[in-house]
């Protein structure tokens, strides 16, 4: 092989390893500093406090209750408003566990009923004892388990 193509091939070999360190260090900054949000739209209300549900139909769960992990026994009331569970310190529920993500999962209310979904977390999200891969409705009193920490949906 000539100087040239020896030069070349280190080159290249030298960009595809600061590709790889430039990308690693992005995936740590996201899941310690979370990722970008951007900002509200000017102009847009933006509301100062979630209003609890005021149309309470029976069956439907009104609060989430830790039942396992660092934060058993918190509660908070369900309202319009989905709530986020990871790492962040922006999430609605903020749990301190290394087999959590930073943007790890979120319930949500849709058509009188809370859909847990997974947001692409690295250790998964289970329902009971079932992974989730998809939205999934989440009947009351049925675990949800995300790392150590353990929250069930009551009335």
């Amino acid at each position: 092989m000539s100087e040239l193509t020896l030069l070349l091939i280190r080159l290249a070999f030298l960009a595809v390893l600061w590709f790889f360190v430039i990308a690693a260090v992005g995936v740590i900054r996201t899941d310690l500093f979370g990722s970008r949000t951007t900002p509200a739209v000017a102009g847009r209300k933006v509301p100062k406090a979630v209003k609890p549900m005021v149309k309470s139909r029976k069956g439907e769960p009104r609060q989430m209750v830790v039942t396992g992990g660092p934060l058993q026994g918190t509660t908070i009331t369900l309202s319009e408003a989905p709530i986020t569970i990871g790492r962040a310190s922006d999430a609605t529920l903020v749990v301190t566990d290394d087999y959590a993500s930073s943007r790890h999962a979120r319930l949500f209310p849709q058509d009188g009923q809370w859909i847990v979904e997974d947001l692409g977390s690295t250790n998964g999200t289970y329902l009971d004892r079932s992974k989730v891969t998809r939205p999934t409705p989440v009947p009351i009193g049925v675990p949800i388990r995300i790392g150590k920490t353990v929250i069930e949906l009551r009335k």
